[in-house]
């Protein structure tokens, strides 16, 4: 079977349909579909970029908000869990949208669609807004977490088995990093005593501009779209509910922290809006320029193994934050909670290269082999990210809440802190126990067939 009978190179513009791909082939990924690969990848990811950046836009706005705004700071954290719960939800439905408009075509779609949020919230940011409508407005930005969905279902139907770490961590990161850039910009904004109302008109033409070279240079894959039963597949199979509740520790993690890292910083240490600007963007930009190679070092090693310790670091860095907020040691402070985003970021791209693995391995142990186990892989691979990553984002929400509890009853984070530390503790042991635990035990009750499948995942 070779690349030109099979797969013939689509058009470079104008997104025509692509009825056959086959990047398993060698032949095929050498002299084809690498490059299609890679040139959507790259506007795949410049979309999912602006799109993190609208749906966490709230994460600084909330911070040119001050007294006049008249909100509090338990109306603050309940605003952005709000946004990051529609963030999380619409996953879902962006996830299906792959299958039923095609991968690029959705891109354009969900891209323009960023204009909702952001149009509004310029016309309502200002003091005397009401509380509910800057709710209202806020759930709007919810869309743009949905981008991250649709892009990793629709990159991962482009790429090989051995390369999915790789182009996923990138694409993600890619799309993590649209947190901090935001962050930034709102800095240099705050810092030039610029209003919020700027901040939103920079996003208004970037927006235009990613949807319009999604429309020039993407693709559509045929044989992804009018597969909306994998999703229905991918949801009843454990791994898809256990790989969420991973994905919670680190995802969840990195969402919620980069939502509520700079509140946390002007609540309990008395930061002012610049000052926490200042820091707040450091964590998210380091975690999301390691997502990457979270995904390269899970291709070489195995991405239960780098999961596995990966949780470890972290419930090491949440015990120093415990510490350090007792102490209201702030550079002990920053410096872990820095360290905690780097961890969180490693650990989205080895538990998403986890995903592809897991369910191939599951097609090998069905006795499927070559292309067909390929195929079974990607399908329910790439519907099952839609999911965990709906999942894995709820993890911001839990996280905000959290916060706003904690500062609540303690007038600090520390028990915020606490409650992650365990969670970080079950997240390890689940990794641990499904993923990794040898079936040594159980070897004399199950045969040969039965054990090889569960010690495979330990390569996933």
């Amino acid at each position: 079977m070779t690349a030109p009978s099979t797969a013939p190179a689509p058009p470079s513009r104008g997104g025509r349909w692509i009825q056959q791909w086959d990047p398993e082939d060698e032949t095929f990924w050498k002299e084809t579909g690498e490059k299609v690969a890679k040139r959507n990848l790259l506007f795949s990811v410049l979309s999912e970029h602006i799109g993190f950046s609208i749906w966490t836009m709230w994460s600084v706005l909330v911070l040119f908000m001050g007294p006049e705004y008249g909100l509090t700071p338990a109306d603050k954290f309940l605003l952005t869990s709000m946004v990051t719960l529609v963030g999380a939800v619409v996953r879902v439905p962006y996830t299906f949208a792959v299958a039923i408009f095609g991968g690029r075509n959705w891109t354009i779609i969900s891209a323009s669609l960023l204009l909702v949020p952001t149009v509004a919230a310029f016309a309502v940011m200002k003091p005397g807004t009401s509380f509910n409508t800057f709710l209202l407005v806020g759930l709007l930005a919810g869309i743009g977490g949905g981008n991250f969905a649709s892009s990793m279902t629709n990159i991962n139907a482009f790429f090989p088995l051995r390369k999915k770490g790789w182009a996923l961590g990138l694409n993600a990161g890619g799309g993590n990093i649209g947190v901090p850039v935001i962050q930034l910009i709102a800095l240099a904004i705050i810092g030039a005593s610029g209003g919020p109302r700027v901040l939103l008109g920079i996003y208004i033409p970037l927006i235009l501009v990613a949807a319009v070279l999604s429309s020039l240079f993407m693709d559509n894959i045929e044989n992804v779209k009018n597969d909306t039963g994998a999703a229905k597949d991918a949801a009843r199979d454990g791994h898809t509910w256990i790989m969420s509740f991973l994905y919670i520790g680190t995802f969840g993690s990195f969402i919620g922290y980069s939502f509520a890292f700079g509140q946390v910083l002007q609540n309990q240490f008395g930061r002012t809006p610049l000052e926490a600007a200042y820091v707040t963007f450091i964590g998210p930009l380091l975690g999301s320029l390691i997502r990457p190679v979270g995904g390269a070092l899970a291709d070489k090693y195995g991405g239960a193994k780098i999961t596995l310790w990966n949780y470890v670091g972290m419930g090491a860095a949440t015990a120093v934050l415990i510490a350090a907020s007792m102490e209201k040691s702030l550079g002990l402070f920053t410096v872990a909670f820095v360290v905690l985003f780097v961890l969180s970021g490693l650990g989205n791209g080895s538990t998403f290269k986890m995903i592809p693995g897991i369910f191939h391995t599951k097609a090998l142990g069905k006795g499927l082999e070559g292309e067909e186990a390929a195929a079974y892989g990607r399908r329910l691979s790439g519907a099952s990210m839609g999911l965990i990553g709906a999942v894995g984002a709820l993890g911001g929400v839990g996280i905000n809440l959290a916060f706003r509890q904690s500062f609540l009853s303690y007038g600090s984070g520390t028990g915020a802190f606490v409650a992650f530390l365990a969670f970080y503790a079950a997240c390890f042991g689940v990794t641990w126990a499904v993923y990794l635990r040898r079936t040594a035990v159980q070897g004399q009750a199950s045969t040969a067939a039965e054990a090889k499948p569960q010690l495979s995942y330990a390569e996933v």
